[in-house]
């Protein structure tokens, strides 16, 4: 059997899985990133106990763990190294610390984006692929690569920062350093930032009757307000999925995938953001690419990232992680 992490920001999902990969219990908790690592690495790990007792499963029935962490890490290590979505977090060794606890059960932490490219890859909307892109876009913008059947991780770990491609030489400023990345502009952030700005210089309209009524502004009410025919909320997604399209016809043209799949919360959006996206590619990538290339939206949702570290796991274990199994 298997453990599926996803340790994210806000909630931690762990889910048992069988050899099969078939799901055997799952369970959510707060994480509450903002008091530390100890209190988030407690809440962790007496999940996991946790869960294991409901699923009346011993730590020992376990062949391993996968854990996506959000930020740098150092993979071999299993120690993350960074992450802006949690408090007083450096150098937490997490693979050894939940190690520990369930009595030395082998433990691999990657990515939180890498772990989702493996579940879509393997059960999701990249199957039988070898050559595709995952972009996740939530908070932030995530993505991750496999080319010819590899899961790319560059020299450092950070291969496929598609989030970073530079946009506008004076944009947004970037909490990488630099100014005008795309994840600035393509992101819930990103969404909320170009609505308030096109608020403040747009007559009153629905948006703005919803937002003195107290609502809060959200991805998913620029969605509400788009559907009822709000100018500023049609102006926010045609702009940023315009963006998205430059962005992704250089991904295409670098790249060239069978496959780009775009998931997390923000791709509820749908066509409102990928239809003025497919307009770009269509006019600015390489044609022979692009024909060969199709986009999508992820299958599996929220599951992706835990039954993607399981099966990262069991790669790790067997000692071929970044290849498709035969």
């Amino acid at each position: 059997m298997y453990l599926g992490i996803d340790l994210g920001g806000t909630r931690i999902k762990i889910s048992l899985f069988a050899a099969d990969f078939t799901q055997v219990a799952m369970l959510t908790t707060p994480t509450e990133s903002e008091k530390g690592s100890q209190r988030v690495m407690g809440n962790l790990i007496g999940s996991i106990q946790q869960l294991l007792s409901q699923a009346q499963v011993d730590a020992e029935d376990l062949a391993a763990a996968g854990v996506g962490v959000p930020g740098l890490m150092d993979i071999e290590r299993g120690i993350s190294l960074f992450s802006p979505n949690f408090a007083q977090w450096q150098d937490v060794p997490i693979a050894r610390l939940i190690a520990d606890a369930l009595g030395g059960v082998p433990v691999f932490i990657d990515n939180d984006v890498r772990v989702n490219l493996f579940g879509e890859w393997y059960f999701g909307a990249g199957r039988q692929l070898k050559d595709l892109v995952l972009l996740t876009i939530g908070t932030g913008l995530g993505a991750g690569v496999v080319m010819e059947g590899r899961v790319l991780y560059g020299a450092t770990g950070s291969a496929g920062e598609i989030g970073h491609l530079n946009m506008y030489r004076r944009g947004r400023p970037c909490a990488c350093g630099s100014s005008g990345c795309l994840g600035r502009y393509v992101s819930g952030r990103g969404l909320i930032v170009t609505a308030r700005e096109k608020i403040a210089v747009t007559a009153p309209g629905l948006l703005q009757e919803w937002l003195a009524q107290g609502k809060e502004l959200t991805p998913a009410l620029l969605s509400e307000a788009y559907d009822k025919g709000d100018r500023v909320a049609r102006e926010t997604f045609e702009e940023t999925g315009e963006l998205l399209g430059y962005g992704l016809s250089s991904v295409i043209n670098l790249y060239n995938p069978q496959r780009i799949i775009v998931g997390g919360g923000v791709a509820a959006a749908g066509e409102r953001l990928l239809g003025p996206a497919r307009r770009i590619i269509s006019q600015h990538s390489l044609e022979i690419s692009r024909r060969a290339c199709d986009l999508v939206t992820a299958q599996l949702g929220s599951e992706a990232g835990m039954i993607g570290a399981a099966y990262y796991a069991s790669q790790k274990l067997a000692g071929t992680p970044d290849y498709r199994q035969s």
